[in-house]
């Protein structure tokens, strides 16, 4: 594991760039996998049963 000090500036525009090299479906896809992790996290929001749900499964 490599320890690297920089702003947070530099930092974002780096993941920025990584972001940007992605093509369009892998940032889709990428988009959608955080939106998955977002939902492990705690909140008050009420729960709605009639949620519209995307599931995605792969092909193999």
């Amino acid at each position: 594991m490599q320890v690297q000090f920089r702003t947070k500036k530099e930092a974002n525009m780096e993941q920025e760039r990584e972001f940007l090299a992605l093509s369009p479906i892998e940032r889709v896809y990428r988009f959608l996998v955080l939106m998955q992790r977002i939902n492990r996290f705690p909140t008050k929001a009420k729960h709605d049963e009639n949620k519209f749900i995307i599931q995605i499964t792969t092909g193999k």
